[in-house]
């Protein structure tokens, strides 16, 4: 059985033994909106993933949709100026947690204690659970040329991505770290449209592989541009609930996975 210490690079990132990094990483968080952790993987570990990723690939299902900001289909009694109306395309594949082998460093990884006991005290909650169903826990995602993320909010309130593979061009992580309050109710719709016709300049970050992303998805607007290279961009979700037994929608998974 592999350990913590073979997975995640615990001299750059020391999870377990450091509250002192863990209470930095709680502060950049709050400050920043987003955790960006370079070389979170240790070499041996990223290289086993990037590997798994390309036998993997051809299981992918392929998906392209149109949707809003809030990640929904456009509604005809709403206005099409409305920005929360207007619909932006993502476009991707993916592989679902069914088919990722059971001794797989990221099973590994997203059951270990260590992690979970370092995730809930970076994001200050009680505990983390697993989907319910057998897809969406961990996805590995596939991003080909021309492919993209269009703008949107997370309907959960974190996400956690690992990056594996970059393209060699396009498939850059852009953001904001303003535009709408969940808890309050609040959606900044001027800020927002400006965002969809480029006419405010945004925050980019370059991943790199091996490195952790923790993102407050559901408050901040974000996507990742097209790829524009023959090389994809992959990375991987771990998707976790703040409830036990949640589900992700039968619909979801049939438009994500293209089975349930």
């Amino acid at each position: 059985m592999s350990t913590i210490s073979e997975i995640v690079n615990l001299k750059n990132h020391p999870i377990i033994e450091s509250n002192d990094y863990i209470k930095d990483c709680n502060i950049k968080l709050k400050r920043q909106s987003i955790l960006h952790l370079d070389n979170f993987l240790t070499k041996k570990c990223l290289l086993k993933i990037q590997k798994e990723a390309l036998i993997l690939k051809n299981n992918a299902f392929y998906c392209s949709q149109k949707h809003t900001v809030l990640l929904n289909k456009k509604n005809v009694q709403m206005s099409n100026k409305d920005p929360c109306n207007i619909e932006v395309i993502s476009d991707k594949g993916c592989v679902p947690h069914d088919l990722i082998p059971n001794n797989s460093f990221l099973n590994l990884l997203y059951k270990s204690k260590e992690f979970k006991k370092f995730l809930t005290k970076v994001l200050e909650i009680k505990k983390i659970y697993p989907y319910k169903d057998k897809l969406s826990s961990i996805n590995y995602n596939y991003y080909e040329k021309t492919q993209q993320l269009g703008w949107h909010f997370d309907n959960a309130s974190f996400a956690i991505t690992l990056m594996i593979q970059s393209p060699d061009s396009g498939g850059v992580f852009q953001y904001t770290n303003k535009g709408r309050n969940y808890e309050n109710n609040y959606m900044d719709k001027n800020f927002i449209s400006k965002i969809i016709k480029n006419k405010i300049d945004v925050k980019t970050l370059n991943v790199k592989p091996g490195t952790l992303l923790l993102f407050y998805g559901r408050n901040y607007l974000h996507r990742v541009t097209p790829v524009t290279s023959d090389k994809p961009r992959i990375l991987v979700t771990l998707n976790y609930n703040l409830e036990k037994g949640i589900e992700l929608s039968i619909n979801a998974r049939k438009i994500f996975f293209g089975r349930i």
